[in-house]
């Protein structure tokens, strides 16, 4: 998993739903062959829930909690513990499903309808047990509950369990339809039952939880799984091979090396392994032996971009920018498609300090930004372009596009005022920049309101 020059670690600024953890400080772990696997992995369950491809997001979240949930809009989010607890595929293929039953039945957009209810009972004190409920303590938050709030409350779960048993349903007609088997889903089912029955949850009351007993949604679906005609599918082995090596990579970056190498020792010379010991090498800062494990892999597949953007990373982030150029233009020309391989081409471009090459990397980077606008690191690097060349005013945009997505408007702001004055006025660098600015003023608006209450 890259370093952040290819891993954009952000603050993930989402709409949670009260039943969903908030992701608020947790970072969004961005990976190019990651992001492309789930694009490709979730495509037939998208459809068969008749929602477009195209408008369905799926991010990664550093999380080493077993859990995935869903947000306004379309938007699914796996907690980085869930991809490395999946002992295959099709145990991410059940969980997708589920999230996807969610978007479909509107259920982020539909929360009022079981908020709603419930708070116009007795607002004030359920608030004070929320945050017992919220961490898990079910029992213990539901105990300091009066008997008004003890139906509000229990009004409420029994809404969220009544979600998630329709997400269940529905993300089973979804694999049906795809021709997905669902024992993968009945599988990590029962890795959270195991879970509930070493937190010693009882197994007898539902009553204070916001998803119905593990124990229950395995009854509740067996019997359909196993009716379906693709109940004995497997998985195709490209799907399947692809999902342990970003595992694999996966584990490397977000894993102790230590781990990492009890995971995959030595001794194993999958593609897997040899991918989590170059990240694990490459984080404890040996760089050779990273290099060994990057050259191993290349040697098995000379054209693979995801090896290439490997090994260019490792030799990048190692002060060898120059090595680092051609290896990264051999990754993106063999996925000429990924903006983040070509982000880090630029970052690169620009790390050899050779202004001539400023010129390869300034297309490169606004190429990258065209098909991937909400990066962070992209627009950064595109501002050090501008500065370095002089032109202050785009400069000053780039950054105030980083700043505005990064949650600070008052940076945002100053450089877009800076990028107005600078800047041709009704050109389409102009136009934006004025809309940043009414946007970030907009935002300081609001933030001073909420102080003053």
């Amino acid at each position: 998993m890259p370093r952040p020059s290819r891993l954009v670690a952000a603050t993930a600024a989402v709409l949670a739903l009260a039943a969903a953890p908030p992701a608020a400080a947790q970072s969004i772990l961005r990976d190019a062959e990651t992001e492309r696997f789930f694009k490709d992995m979730a495509k037939p369950l998208i459809e068969a829930a008749d929602l477009d491809p195209g408008s369905v997001q799926i991010v990664m979240i550093g999380d080493p909690t077993i859990n995935a949930f869903v947000t306004g809009g379309q938007n699914v989010f796996f907690h980085s513990g869930l991809l490395l607890a999946a002992d295959n595929v099709n145990e991410v293929e059940g969980v997708m499903a589920h999230e996807l039953g969610h978007i479909a039945g509107g259920h982020n957009v539909r929360f009022g309808e079981g908020a709603g209810p419930a708070t116009a009972i007795s607002l004030l004190s359920l608030l004070g047990a929320a945050a017992a409920v919220a961490a898990g303590a079910g029992e213990a938050g539901m105990a300091l509950l009066g008997m008004g709030t003890q139906a509000a409350t229990g009004k409420f779960l029994s809404f969220t369990r009544d979600q998630e048993s329709r997400a269940d349903q529905a993300g089973a007609r979804y694999l049906g339809i795809a021709g997905i088997s669902g024992r993968g889903s009945i599988d990590f089912f029962k890795k959270l039952q195991g879970q509930e029955f070493r937190l010693a949850i009882p197994q007898n009351n539902e009553y204070a939880r916001t998803h119905p007993l593990s124990g229950t949604r395995i009854s509740n679906l067996q019997a359909v799984y196993e009716a379906s005609p693709a109940y004995d599918h497997k998985p195709p082995a490209g799907l399947s091979a692809r999902f342990e090596r970003i595992k694999g990579k996966l584990a490397g970056y977000v894993e102790e090396p230590t781990r990492v190498m009890q995971l995959y020792p030595e001794s194993d010379t999958s593609i897997p392994a040899h991918y989590a010991r170059a990240y694990a090498w490459h984080r404890s800062a040996y760089v050779d032996q990273a290099l060994k494990e990057a050259d191993y892999l290349l040697a098995k597949s000379p054209n693979d971009p995801y090896f290439l953007e490997l090994k260019g990373q490792i030799l990048l982030e190692s002060g060898r920018a120059d090595d680092a150029v051609p290896v990264l233009r051999a990754a993106v020309a063999n996925a000429p498609d990924e903006p983040l391989i070509m982000t880090l081409l630029g970052h690169a471009l620009i790390s050899t300090e050779k202004p001539d090459l400023y010129a390869e990397a300034e297309p490169l980077l606004k190429k990258a930004i065209a098909r991937d606008r909400e990066n962070p690191f992209a627009w950064y690097q595109l501002g050090v372009i501008y500065d370095r060349t002089g032109d202050e005013p785009r400069a000053a945009l780039a950054s105030a596009e980083r700043l505005s997505m990064q949650g600070n408007p008052a940076g945002a702001a100053h450089n877009a005022r800076i990028a107005l004055n600078g800047l041709p006025r009704g050109t389409p660098d102009w136009i934006r920049a004025d809309d940043i600015a009414l946007a970030a003023a907009d935002d300081l608006e609001k933030n001073g309101k909420k102080k003053k209450r």
